[in-house]
């Protein structure tokens, strides 16, 4: 099921009897949980609201085979113990998971009335236990980053609620800003409605006066300015990396994954290969791909393997306390913007 598709029917308050919720986008996942506490009703813990995880996994099936004394039903959430995985041997300091998966497998089989049970994991796998879950139906729901036509379906919601005004546009130029994180995108657009106001708009000017900047967001200004040869600009975005705590180890980390992938975009557009497949994007993630293919034409092949080197070098001396990080940064800048 999408998570659109399990959104529409929490919203109808008829609960599943199986939960399978798993994936990276954890603030809609969490939302979910939340609607799914909400349609059950009452939760009174250690009786008809039972939370389950790695150091107690061994009472699953104990807690499925016993009535909520006083309750309909019992709520019972499994979370991050990896019994939806693969793996038949993997033993925590409370049982054998494995023991505890084959036990599960039969007790649903049976059948598990008078409960209600979700499953949240970080990843699962097509395991026997995982088909039984389907063919009980229940309801397996991969929470994947939202790809941006996503988001700014949501954010306009989110808008519209508050009658404040923002285009595609905007909202584009604010996950450039931001990145696909939900739950950073909603607190950020939260801030620009307050301060536009109702019926107001909000603008690509309020973003930037307002948002904070994710560090990829500003490594791709810092390598515009770069290609422009902007050594102004250049510094000022590193000088307010620094200032806003990032460490400059992770600055000249993703500066180098930064330029890697133009290179590889250089090299993927010569031989005409998917460059996102080449840069091994996500879903969500393919709207860079025009990104990376703008900055690749500031540089030539030859420019960007000097740049890599240089930053490799720069690691390695830094390392041996042969030169101060950011002084060997900015030298690095300045030689190429010079």
């Amino acid at each position: 099921m999408t998570i659109e598709g399990l959104e529409k029917e929490l919203k109808n308050e008829k609960l599943a009897r199986i939960y399978v919720l798993y994936g990276e986008e954890l603030f809609l996942l969490e939302s979910c949980v939340k609607k799914i506490k909400k349609n059950f009703g009452e939760l009174s813990p250690g009786i008809n609201f039972i939370q389950i995880d790695e150091t107690n996994i061994n009472t699953l099936i104990s807690e499925l085979q016993t009535p909520a004394f006083g309750y309909p039903e019992k709520l019972i959430i499994v979370k991050n113990t990896n019994i939806l995985k693969k793996e038949s041997k993997k033993k925590g300091s409370s049982g054998d998971l494995a023991l505890v998966r084959e036990k599960l497998n039969e007790c649903l089989q049976t059948g598990i009335e008078g409960n209600i049970l979700v499953f949240i994991e970080e990843t699962i796998d097509k395991t026997e236990l995982v088909n039984t879950i389907e063919k009980m139906g229940g309801v397996v729901c991969n929470f994947e980053f939202q790809r941006p036509v996503q988001i700014q379906q949501r954010l306009k919601a989110i808008c519209n609620g508050y009658k404040v005004n923002i285009t595609d546009a905007t909202i584009n130029h604010l996950i450039d800003v931001c990145g696909t994180n939900m739950q950073n995108l909603i607190n950020e657009v939260r801030k620009l409605i307050e301060y536009a106001g109702e019926d107001g708009t909000i603008g690509n000017e309020d973003i930037d006066a307002l948002c904070t900047k994710t560090i990829d967001s500003n490594i791709f200004d810092l390598t515009d300015n770069m290609g422009k040869k902007n050594i102004t600009e250049v510094i000022r975005i590193l000088n307010e990396l620094l200032y806003s705590k990032e460490p400059i180890q992770k600055i000249l980390i993703t500066l180098y994954n930064h330029f890697k992938k133009i290179y590889i975009v250089k090299l993927a557009e010569k031989v005409n290969k998917n460059i996102a497949l080449e840069l091994n994007l996500k879903p969500n993630q393919t709207f860079l791909v025009n990104k990376y293919k703008t900055q690749s034409k500031y540089f030539k092949s030859e420019e960007l393997k000097i740049i890599l080197k240089e930053l490799i070098d720069l690691d390695y001396n830094y390392k041996m306390g042969n030169i101060d990080l950011n002084i060997g940064l900015e030298s690095i800048l300045c030689r190429y913007c010079s």
